[in-house]
């Protein structure tokens, strides 16, 4: 991930003070662990704010509105309390060349601040701190002790110290090419690694565009360059530097990630905060979903573990209960040959009623032949209660293990992020399994019950016809129970798990045979039987799909169905 360096925080502060200042504060809203996002109100609009002390993501950018979820953090309320209707009047660097800046709050433009909010972008030490006019802490996104950090601890009540200076020579444009080399070159390594020890400002990100445009490998050691080599990337660092005396910025798109210099362009980008919330937003999504379809997986296949082992055993625990008959015959035929029992036999061999076969019957040579045939009768009865026992018990853990396994379905389908609908997916198959009491989560914040997502796969027929494809047990749910017409065919791959598919129609409208078998192809293609040659498929209309009283999340049943062979190999993934 390309960091957030002071090249771009530089070009943000520029822009925000171009475009953002005055403004107004209306609402403060703490997204995660990391991330605040705060209303600003200016003549023009309004916008949020983001800043974020993430470890490997902290930044300041212009970004989305937040999700409409109880924000239940303290920071962001403290904040809201002391900042709450102030005007954001001043945004300037709290020290030259760090990455540290101050964001001024007064009654209004022109009056002495009354609030710093302080914005510490420091990798994994990054931090944001509220302190008074005196500079005395109110309240600090991470709190630093003693023990964290003898050096600079940040605690409430105790005074604001600026981070320590970096220790690498400042940049200028009045530093001479030969001056600028010396330093670069006196110990003789790798240009790239040369650039950034020597001076301060400079990024991995950074160095990297610079020599490319320069035209250098980045490993090429500080002896191996050229005379015309040194003049081309002198040109392009004083270029960097002019862009930053001038505060003149060209966002874009490379190769690598995004620039603020014009380096490298592959699109060009007409906002910053636009480009810069799109990146760091897709990366951290990227990072969120490949760790929540891990952990969901995991979770899944323990429990589905744990449930089909339940299961074997109480289908061995039946298949044990299917001999009950066996042991009261051989208590009947003991109690109607009784002369044939002697004192002591531990077997005794006797005709079967109907075939007349040698049936064994094991005794127990202490006790006489009628309590051996209360023995087997005894067995004979408990036999017979434990399969009115286990069979509801059976039944209950099947129907756990088709849910789980639907959900497992859902998430198998969703193999790598390419949209925030994707995430969004995800999140709400967490919803429904922390719901469902599978998994624990202790800062989980519920969404409403009623903001289940419409981010349905969709596609559309060689006649068509719109398909919609629910994403997850709600989405399933939501889209055969409230979405679907009366004119609508539902589509479902037979006993498998598997997404909910709405052929849909209007009034009259009748689907030709090729709109049938692509419907149905597609809902073999988004099931557990995607890899099959052929799925069979259920169709029928939405009125003949139920939902049994007390099922779980995406369960359904039906009636009338008519069966077509899915083929998921000719889905060939283009949606709408």
């Amino acid at each position: 991930m390309q960091t957030f360096d002071f090249t771009t925080l530089t070009a943000v502060c520029s822009d925000i003070r171009a475009n953002w200042l005055p403004s107004r504060l209306e609402q403060v809203y703490q997204r995660d662990r990391y991330t605040i996002s705060i209303a600003l109100r200016t003549l023009k609009g309004r916008g949020w704010l983001e800043i974020s002390w993430h470890p490997q993501a902290a930044r300041l950018h212009i970004g989305d509105p937040p999700p409409r979820i109880p924000d239940t953090f303290t920071f962001s309320q403290q904040l809201i309390h002391q900042l709450n209707g102030l005007a954001l009047v001043t945004v300037e660097a709290i020290a030259p060349w760090e990455r540290a800046i101050d964001l001024q709050f007064a009654r209004r433009p022109g009056e002495n601040a009354l609030y710093h909010l302080y914005v510490e972008i420091m990798g994994k030490y990054s931090n944001v701190i509220l302190t008074d006019a005196s500079n005395t802490i109110i309240t600090p996104a991470r709190q630093v002790n003693q023990q964290k950090s003898s050096v600079r601890p940040i605690l409430t009540g105790q005074p604001y110290e600026t981070p320590p200076s970096l220790t690498g020579a400042i940049p200028g444009l009045s530093e001479s090419q030969q001056r600028w080399q010396e330093r670069v070159s006196l110990i003789p390594g790798t240009i790239k690694r040369q650039l950034l020890k020597n001076y301060r400002g400079v990024s991995p990100a950074l160095v990297e565009s610079m020599l490319l445009v320069a035209d250098i490998d980045p490993e090429t050691n500080t002896d191996a360059l050229k005379p015309d080599d040194w003049q081309r990337l002198f040109a392009r660092w004083q270029e960097w530097l002019q862009a930053l005396v001038n505060e003149k910025f060209q966002p874009a798109w490379t190769s690598f990630g995004y620039t603020v210099l014009g380096w490298d362009v592959i699109e060009p980008a007409t906002d910053i905060q636009e480009l810069l919330n799109r990146y760091y937003t897709d990366w951290l999504n990227q990072q969120t979903f490949s760790q929540l379809r891990h952990q969901l997986s995991q979770r899944l296949s323990n429990v589905l573990e744990k449930l089909r082992l339940k299961a074997q055993t109480f289908e061995q625990r039946l298949q044990e209960s299917d001999r009950a008959d066996e042991y009261r015959t051989k208590a009947d035929l003991l109690m109607a040959h009784l002369q044939d029992w002697q004192v002591g036999m531990k077997e005794i061999s006797l005709p079967d009623f109907e075939t007349g076969k040698s049936v064994k019957i094991a005794l127990e040579p202490d006790k006489n032949a009628v309590q051996n045939a209360q023995n087997l009768y005894k067995q004979h009865q408990k036999l017979k209660r434990a399969r009115l026992a286990v069979e509801p018990l059976l039944k209950e853990v099947n129907a756990e293990i088709e849910y789980l396994e639907q959900v497992e379905a859902a998430i198998a389908q969703i193999e790598n992020y390419q949209t925030t609908e994707d995430l969004q997916t995800l999140e709400e198959i967490r919803e429904e399994l922390i719901q469902q009491r599978y998994l624990e989560d202790p800062e989980y914040r519920s969404r409403n019950g009623s903001e289940t997502s419409n981010n349905f796969y969709r596609y559309r027929t060689p006649g068509g016809f719109e398909v919609l494809i629910g994403r997850n047990n709600r989405q399933n749910d939501q889209l055969t129970f409230r979405v679907a017409g009366d004119y609508d065919l539902w589509f479902h791959a037979q006993e498998i798990p598997g997404s909910h598919v709405l052929l849909r129609l209007q009034p009259g409208a009748v689907p030709e045979e090729i709109d049938l078998q692509f419907t149905a192809n597609l809902a073999a293609y988004y099931s557990r039987a995607r890899q099959s040659d052929q799925v069979p498929i259920i169709y029928t209309q939405p009125k003949h799909v139920y939902k049994p009283k007390g099922a779980k999340p995406g369960i359904a049943i039906y009636k009338q169905e008519r069966i077509l062979w899915g083929q998921p190999q000719l889905v060939k993934g283009t949606r709408d």
